[in-house]
């Protein structure tokens, strides 16, 4: 199948790579001359506007947006729906909001474009391991993009599959990442306990490599964080500074909503906030509380 690939970072370009390497034609387009000329290199073709990729597409046309979620993809789709025509299909790879996907599908019924979103799991390691695919769409326009997910799964069989309708797809990517913070959390503050018990100088590493066999917590996760350990021990020269997508907020938001309880999730979310408090008021406001009813004293700066 031909392809085009919107957004030419580095999971975009491993995207496009992988899908290249199952026989599929590739045209990409990025704004960044740098990110054209990479895939290039790659063998596939690239455009240098919305215009010229269209142009370079037979109908009908599958387009895969790997782009910021938010404002840049509804500029995205904003510049491209004029370029397409009924019967085309436009793939939302990225973290969109399963809210937006859902907008944007239903403005793309007069057109007769058919809207697919794909909650995208996988990362830097999808080129080698292949990706995780949370799929939302119609029956049979998911069934007619089947090569396309069957090359970028980790196998045709395994880890892709359409979970529901349009919008279902970024839904349950949102809680994947959601479970993500939990675990990742966990993980976290266990080696951190380790860490501080001092009089058993444990290593790190060698604790992480013991239960990535045969533990109930082994995990790809865990794979990485004894490869983390074993690069940098004491995470040397690593700022204790956490960002997040946005998707930890929207699982806690919808949570909410259903009155679902996810205390976990939850934390460890604003675990991420306080990560980034580097002048934190409220410990300085808990200081002054114990020094006031309890005559506790107060580290001063």
């Amino acid at each position: 199948m031909q392809i085009a690939m919107i957004g030419l970072g580095r999971m975009g370009a491993n995207m496009a790579q992988r899908l290249m390497r199952g026989g599929h034609k590739v045209v990409g387009y990025d704004p960044a001359d740098a990110a054209r000329a990479a895939l290039e290199q790659k063998g596939a073709e690239s455009a240098a506007s919305l215009e010229q990729l269209v142009a370079k597409l037979k109908a009908p046309r599958v387009i895969w947006l790997m782009v910021p979620a938010g404002a840049i993809t509804d500029s995205t789709i904003t510049g491209l729906v004029p370029l397409l025509a009924a019967g085309d299909t436009i793939i939302d790879g990225g973290n969109s909001n399963y809210l937006d996907t859902q907008r944007r599908a239903a403005s793309m019924t007069q057109r007769q474009i058919q809207y697919v979103d794909s909650g995208t799991s996988g990362g830097v390691w999808g080129l080698a391991e292949g990706y995780s695919l949370m799929i939302g769409g119609d029956v049979a326009v998911v069934e007619s993009l089947r090569p396309i997910f069957e090359t970028l799964a980790p196998a045709p069989n395994q880890g892709w599959g359409r979970v529901g309708p349009v919008g279902s797809g970024h839904y349950t990517k949102m809680i994947h990442n959601g479970i993500e913070y939990g675990m990742m959390q966990a993980y976290a503050e266990g080696f951190a306990i380790l860490q501080h018990k001092s009089e058993f100088n444990l290593d790190l590493h060698q604790v992480a490599e013991i239960w990535r066999y045969g533990s109930v917590v082994r995990s790809w996760l865990l794979d990485l964080t004894s490869d983390a350990l074993q690069k940098n021990p004491t995470m040397k020269g690593i700022a204790p500074y956490v960002a997040d997508s946005g998707e930890g907020r929207w699982t806690v938001a919808e949570a909410i909503e259903l009155g679902v309880p996810a205390p976990v999730i939850t934390l460890s979310l604003l675990e991420r906030l306080r990560s980034r408090d580097k002048d934190s008021f409220t410990d300085k406001l808990l200081a002054a509380m114990r020094n006031q009813f309890g005559g506790h004293a107060i580290k001063e700066e």
